[in-house]
């Protein structure tokens, strides 16, 4: 089930909510477990399955480890934190990465002169990603003691199987929410808010984020120019940006009508004029995760410069492979690790004069490029692309490139501004009659496009 869905907005949504607010308070978490376990299986009966044992794992590793702890054993607490975290990553592993494991066996066997191995096609189970991140960061928030134990297995249940976050983030942590899981209390301020705010995620993914998504494949089913080529590659860096934070904005405005805080997730990045500042205000959650899971374990800083430029490409391999198991991700983690090193050595200083409209146009080509690299899982698609947006075998301009650049080019320049952190600066200055009619008038259009559309799944569902 997705939230851009009429099933989602007129049947779950209210029915999940008016239940909600007539449940006790002892009850409430309850219901939400109940219906998280609903929402999941809409799309995935079989992988249910999955997400119950993660919640049977990581609670029982939580409780172990406190039990350990009260029995002093150091050593007892570390052997359940590692078979937590081989059943957590295997998990993920098996589902994720079989495929690509077994073909890079395939490929070596073959050059040995060997039959190669078939690939075994596991579905990918929606938000095991996010889901798997979230276990794991509470077993080891437990056994680092940042963290009470929830000894409670449905409130926990509760956690990790909430549906607001449950498939595409954000990465909510234990500590995020670890008094409001216990007791929360709903304002109508909060209301109005999580309403305001699911609303403006609804309208990035239906009027802006789809209609981004209908231009790249009208596109790139026509003959690539070099205008072609440019038009699609900003299409979609706008789409995967309305596209993502569009969810996170709903699952945010979601959580706020159930009395939650969940963490920001992006904070307008293509506003940016660094490669390491863009990595400081998109996917927010992840990057934390890294950052405290990863890297700051690994030594971090700590340890002189060439640890710490092995501890980023570390990084940024595990975010490639995060996002999925083909060479396109990983070669875009590595894109990223170059770039976040060369200005942490280099670019620093060498562009610290420059004007802050240079710094931004910087950021927003390396960027781009960037998800070109993300959007290709092939290398000639990749290279085709490439070589038409630098005319190499391709002219710089025909019919097709008129008449897109009259349809899209104009709309375009407009979505890019509502990127910006300006409109929702003026947003809020409006009198509370005006946002509540553009609100509406927003929702209204979001139905309407909805009604006469087609299923149109987020993009980071597949990751």
């Amino acid at each position: 089930m997705v939230f851009s869905s009429i099933t989602f907005l007129f049947f779950f949504l209210p029915l999940t909510l008016i239940v909600y607010y007539i449940c006790p308070g002892a009850l409430k978490n309850i219901w939400l477990l109940l219906a998280s376990l609903v929402f999941y299986a809409f799309g995935e009966p079989l992988y249910i399955l999955l997400l119950l044992g993660s919640i049977c794992i990581n609670y029982a590793s939580g409780v172990l480890i406190e039990h350990m702890r009260q029995k002093s054993s150091a050593a007892g607490m570390k052997l359940v934190l590692i078979i937590s975290l081989i059943l957590n990553l295997g998990a993920l592993a098996v589902f994720k990465y079989l495929d690509l494991g077994i073909a890079l066996a395939s490929s070596i066997a073959q050059l040995f002169g060997q039959t190669g191995f078939m690939a075994v096609g596991l579905a990918l189970p929606i938000g095991i990603s996010f889901f798997t991140f979230q276990g794991l960061s509470y077993v080891i928030d437990v056994y680092r003691g940042k963290v009470g134990v929830q000894r409670n297995p449905l409130y926990f249940g509760m956690y990790i199987a909430l549906f607001p976050q449950l498939i595409a983030g954000p990465i909510v942590r234990y500590s995020d929410v670890e008094t409001e899981i216990n007791h929360r209390t709903i304002t109508a301020d909060m209301l109005g808010d999580g309403m305001e705010r699911f609303i403006l995620g609804l309208c990035k993914k239906i009027l802006i984020a789809n209609i981004c998504g209908e231009m790249v494949a009208s596109i790139q089913a026509n003959s690539s120019t070099v205008c072609l080529a440019w038009l699609s590659a900003i299409a979609y860096m706008l789409q995967i940006y309305f596209d993502f934070s569009g969810y996170s904005d709903m699952a945010i405005g979601i959580g706020l009508m159930m009395g939650f805080h969940f963490p920001e997730n992006f904070l307008h990045p293509y506003e940016a004029t660094s490669i390491t500042e863009f990595w400081n205000r998109w996917h927010v959650t992840l990057s934390s995760f890294f950052k405290e899971y990863v890297y700051i374990p690994l030594g971090g800083n700590r340890k002189g410069v060439a640890r710490q430029v092995f501890n980023l490409f570390i990084v940024w391999v595990l975010t490639g492979l995060w996002h999925g198991a083909g060479a396109n991700f990983i070669a875009w983690g590595i894109y990223y690790f170059i770039f976040l090193v060369l200005e942490k050595f280099v670019l620093k200083r060498f562009c610290a004069n420059w004007p802050r409209i240079l710094k931004h146009l910087y950021t927003l080509f390396v960027v781009l490029i960037g998800w070109v690299l993300f959007s290709n899982t092939t290398w000639d698609g990749l290279v085709a692309q490439l070589s038409a947006m630098f005319g190499i075998g391709a002219s710089l301009f025909n019919g097709a490139s008129a008449f897109y650049g009259m349809e899209y080019a104009l709309l375009l320049v407009v979505f890019a501004f509502f990127a910006t952190s300006y409109p929702k600066k003026w947003y809020q200055k409006l009198p509370s009659p005006i946002r509540l009619f553009l609100g509406l008038l927003g929702f209204g259009l979001s139905v309407a496009l909805l009604i006469n559309g087609s299923y149109n799944p987020f993009l980071y569902f597949r990751f």
